[in-house]
C-alpha cells in the first residue's frame, strides 16, 4: 500500500465515482489491524518531538458525510497521543459573534501554535459544502471561497503549519447502516438527529460539492487525501500513515541542552 495512493493530485481532474469507498488496496483486515498499534505509537513519538522542537505546527482537517467516521478516526488514530500539545476543535453552527465576522475568522482562532497538533472535526470547508447545498449564500459567494481557502492554507504553510486534509469517503449504504446503528444502539442514540435524514436526501448534491472541493482545493501546499472509509481499520491506517509521513518529513529534532546541563549530577 503506497502512502501516496489516496492523494488527490493537484491539477488533475478528480471524480468521486472513480474512488471506491469500500476499497482496501494492498491490505487485508488482519494486516491492517496488526499495523495500527505500531502506527499509533509512532505518531505519539512524533507528536512529542514536534512539541519539543517548536518550529512547526500541524493542522489536521477531517471532512466527510454524516457518519463517515470523523469522531472514530480521532479516537482511534490519536489513541496513544498525549493531550499535551494536541487538541480537537469541533465546529457547529456559527454563533452570532462568529457569523458577524468573515467565514475564516473562527477557524484561524483555533489554528495550532508551533509545536502543536490541531484536529478540525469539520472545518472552513463547510462554507463550500453545507452553505452551498442549502443555498445559504449565493453561488458567487461560495465559489469565491475556494480561492480564499487556498490562500489561507498557503498563509498557514508559510508560517510553519503543515496542513493535512482527509476527506473520509463513505458509501451511501454504509452511511445507512451507521445511522441505523445510532437509532438501534442506546449508547449511540444521542448522536442521531432527525436532520440527519434530511441531509441524507441531499446525498447527490453533497457528492457534487465534495468533488468540486477536492478539485478546487487540492494544492501542492495542502493536497486532499481521499480516504476509503467504509472499513474503519483501513481508514485509520491511511490517516495514520499519511500523518506520520508528513511529520517525518519535517526533520524534527530535540533542542540542544542548555550550557552546563550535560554531566550535571542531581543530588
Amino acid at each position: 500500500m503506497s502512502d501516496h495512493l489516496h492523494v488527490a493530485e493537484p491539477g488533475k481532474q478528480f471524480r468521486l465515482e472513480h474512488h471506491a469507498p469500500e476499497a482496501t488496496p494492498g491490505l487485508s483486515e488482519d494486516e491492517g489491524e496488526a499495523l495500527l498499534p505500531e502506527l499509533r505509537l509512532r505518531l505519539d513519538e512524533l507528536q512529542e518531538l514536534l512539541y519539543a522542537d517548536r518550529r512547526s505546527a500541524v493542522l489536521v482537517v477531517l471532512q466527510g458525510m454524516d457518519a463517515a467516521g470523523k469522531d472514530g478516526t480521532i479516537r482511534s488514530v490519536f489513541r496513544e497521543v498525549g493531550p499535551l500539545g494536541c487538541m480537537v476543535a469541533n465546529f457547529g453552527v456559527p454563533t452570532p459573534e462568529e457569523a458577524a465576522h468573515d467565514f475564516l475568522w473562527r477557524y484561524h482562532l483555533q489554528a495550532p501554535a508551533r509545536g502543536r497538533i490541531a484536529i478540525f472535526n469539520r472545518s472552513y470547508y463547510e462554507s463550500v459544502l453545507v452553505e452551498r447545498v442549502h443555498g445559504l449564500v449565493p453561488k458567487s459567494v461560495w465559489k469565491g471561497r475556494y480561492g480564499a481557502i487556498n490562500r489561507f492554507e498557503a498563509l498557514l504553510a508559510a508560517e510553519g503549519t503543515v496542513v493535512v486534509k482527509f476527506f473520509l469517503h463513505v458509501s451511501k449504504e454504509e452511511q445507512r447502516q451507521r445511522l441505523q446503528e445510532r437509532v438501534d444502539n442506546p449508547k449511540k442514540r444521542w448522536k442521531f438527529r432527525e436532520g440527519d435524514l434530511d441531509e441524507r436526501k441531499l446525498w447527490d448534491d453533497y457528492g457534487a460539492a465534495y468533488e468540486d472541493m477536492v478539485n478546487e482545493c487540492s494544492t501542492e501546499t495542502a493536497p486532499w487525501h481521499v480516504v476509503p472509509a467504509d472499513h474503519k481499520w483501513y481508514r485509520d491506517v491511511v490517516v495514520a500513515r499519511a500523518l506520520i509521513r508528513r511529520l517525518e518529513a519535517l526533520d524534527l529534532r530535540y533542542p540542544e541542552a542548555a550550557p552546563g546541563i550535560v554531566g550535571t549530577i542531581v543530588i
